[in-house]
């Protein structure tokens, strides 16, 4: 039932949520509670979740989806309220973040912008991922299926996982693979995660190779054009035919 108790511990939660946003947030250190619940989309996003999914639990009908849908409305974040969010989770920015049904978020955990814990398909039961303790998910990551982020990982931004990633380790790409290990980085040519393959700037150099070379065919055509034309004003004289 939603009795003291739960409101006693939500409390406990939004204030540890306040908390992890002015440690981890630096344009939040020296701002006040009252400040940053007004200001932060994400804190206010966890806020509401928090009350949502007690709300859920205790088997309150409706409510829960239209605190979640108002909520989504207001901040830009999209929480389900089944998902299970452990304590000091922090939300950066919170543009297009996505937490489905059936996530489940361990403590300490970092999200920015644009992540989504998505599911893949239709199925059923558990079909969103699962991320351990201390993890740090860099904005625009997609978590796809009921994939586990072991604890103290790092997801690079834009990476795409749809496999296990490994505790204490660093995954980028798409699909994301490890690059680093318990602080050691993984041997091997896609390791070089700083220097990865970048599609848009791959289509964009493509591009003005292409216009380039159109460019020099232009140049030519008009070079012929403007040498008929010349040789139309002043055609050659064919041989003389008078007489001696």
């Amino acid at each position: 039932m939603f009795g003291l108790h739960t409101l006693q511990r939500v409390g406990k939660e939004i204030r540890a949520d306040v908390a992890s946003a002015r440690d981890r947030d630096p344009a939040a250190r020296g701002v006040g509670t009252a400040e940053i619940l007004m200001n932060w989309a994400g804190v206010q996003a966890i806020l509401v979740h928090r009350v949502a999914h007690a709300l859920h639990e205790s088997g309150v009908p409706l409510v829960p989806m239209a605190l979640s849908y108002t909520s989504r409305a207001v901040t830009g974040v999209e929480i389900h309220p089944a998902a299970r969010i452990g304590a000091d989770l922090f939300i950066d920015h919170g543009s297009g973040v996505v937490i489905g049904e059936t996530a489940e978020i361990g403590d300490r955990v970092t999200l920015y912008q644009g992540v989504t814990l998505g599911g893949t398909g239709f199925a059923r039961g558990k079909r969103h991922p699962t991320v351990e303790d201390d993890v740090s998910i860099g904005s625009g990551a997609k978590l796809l299926g009921p994939v586990t982020v072991g604890r103290s990982a790092k997801v690079g931004a834009n990476t795409v996982v749809i496999e296990d990633v490994p505790p204490d380790s660093t995954v980028v790409g798409n699909p994301g693979h490890p690059v680093r290990v318990e602080g050691r980085r993984v041997e091997g040519p896609d390791a070089d995660w700083i220097h990865l393959p970048d599609p848009v700037a791959d289509a964009i150099k493509g591009l003005a190779e292409r216009i380039g070379e159109l460019e020099r065919r232009l140049g030519d055509l008009d070079g012929k054009q403007s040498q008929g034309e010349v040789r139309e004003l002043n055609p050659k004289r064919g041989p003389s035919t008078a007489g001696g």
